[in-house]
């Protein structure tokens, strides 16, 4: 048998041998600009950019597209992302001529308390606190003076509700913008601007984003005055997001509903056995009939809906309440909140620390008070877990001392 012969074999054609050296051919080859948005933002000529982009700071699709979901949420005709709730805060003070005077709220986050007085007030913008702004919302006015009113509805952390609608009017007539912080809620179980408000604000760190990743901030508004104003200095000031970051909470927002409705039915469980228990001096949540603003709740929320959070009064004091803190297993010690994980705070040491004593209390933010923020486990587990960390920090240091075990089971 004669030996068997391979088939030769052809001998492909080579790639046509580069025009560009190594270095160039690393940075270039397969990365064509963009025909949609010219990124990495291509101009036809010199000060005529390819498309609407001209630079990532101004805008980009991942930020534009992250803007109209959220103008669409709120109601709104436009909406502008910022790099932070925070960032949301400072640019809309900062939009305020100097020797402009705000009313704000008595019950505010701590970072807007520190902006409001730290800030703003080196910047020469004033800002009067109230604790009942309905009531006192004329009679604060500074005719010439007054050029915003600021409302958390529900408070952070007391859980107060303000008629939007009611303070709206009175600003109004006197030329006075209404701005309303909405992170508590969320768009879904809120709408501010439906109920008279200029701009609503998001910590989009919170419920729109949910999932404990993302740092941001938006405001929603109909007037094209502000957007031009806002626009301005969102590039001007340049505290804006990543387009990266506008894509993660845009991802989240996909699930704002199925979130929002789980951890307000999680809410109103542990309300009711927070309630129920001899361990709690009273609870804070609008979801409750016993909630001194019920009926706002009902007028303002979709379905009279409490929302995720709520604040108690544990018997003990300060010291009952870390406890408290340090005995879940499934609620975790944390500053946060609307993400999809529950998460428990003491505000006085922690998200309100920055306010004195004095001020803090006579917004209703006392030692012993314990803030609640219901993600999307199941609610008879978060029940639980609430029932045995009362125990645990009421009881359990008159029989045999304490031990705490917040975190994970």
């Amino acid at each position: 048998m004669s030996p068997s012969i391979d088939p030769a074999i052809d001998t492909p054609p080579r790639a046509q041998s580069p025009v560009h050296r190594f270095g160039t051919l690393a940075v270039h080859a397969g990365s064509p600009h963009d025909p949609a948005t010219g990124a990495v933002i291509e101009s036809t000529a010199v000060g005529k950019p390819v498309g609407a982009y001209e630079y990532t700071r101004s805008s980009n699709p991942n930020r534009d597209n992250f803007e109209r979901a959220i103008a669409s949420l709120e109601h709104a005709r436009f909406a502008l992302a910022f790099s932070s709730g925070s960032a949301t805060t400072a640019t809309i003070l900062q939009s305020l001529a100097q020797g402009s005077h705000v009313v704000s709220v008595s019950d505010v986050y701590g970072g807007t308390h520190r902006y409001f007085t730290k800030v703003a007030a080196a910047h020469g913008v004033q800002v009067t606190f109230s604790p009942s702004i309905e009531l006192d919302i004329a009679e604060l006015i500074r005719p010439d003076e007054t050029k915003l009113i600021w409302i958390e509805s529900p408070s952070n952390p007391t859980l107060s509700l303000v008629d939007i609608r009611n303070v709206a009017t009175v600003a109004h007539q006197h030329g006075i913008m209404v701005v309303v912080d909405n992170t508590f809620l969320s768009p879904y179980v809120q709408n501010p601007l439906d109920h008279g408000a200029d701009i609503v604000i998001h910590s989009v760190t919170k419920y729109i984003n949910g999932h404990s990743d993302v740092l941001m901030g938006a405001a929603a508004f109909n007037s094209e005055t502000i957007k031009d104003r806002l626009t301005f200095l969102q590039n001007a000031i340049g505290a804006v997001p990543s387009p990266f970051d506008c894509w993660l909470a845009h991802r989240g927002l996909k699930t704002l509903h199925l979130r929002a409705r789980e951890a307000s039915l999680n809410a109103t469980a542990v309300a009711q056995a927070l309630q129920s228990s001899p361990h709690v001096v009273a609870v804070n949540y609008p979801g409750l009939k016993s909630h001194p603003h019920r009926a706002i709740a009902i007028k303002q929320h979709r379905n009279g809906m409490g929302g995720g959070m709520l604040s108690f009064r544990i018997k003990g004091g300060k010291e009952a309440a870390e406890r408290f803190c340090q005995s879940t297993t499934i609620f975790t010690l944390a500053e946060s909140l609307g993400g999809v994980e529950s998460l428990v705070e003491v505000p006085s040491s922690m998200t309100h620390a920055g306010i004195p004593q004095e001020q803090r209390e006579a917004a209703g933010v006392f030692d012993d008070l314990v803030r609640i923020s219901c993600g999307i486990e199941d609610a008879e587990d978060l029940r639980a877990d609430v029932m045995q960390a009362l125990e645990k920090a009421v009881i359990g240091p008159k029989i045999n001392g304490f031990n705490g075990v917040n975190g994970h089971s």
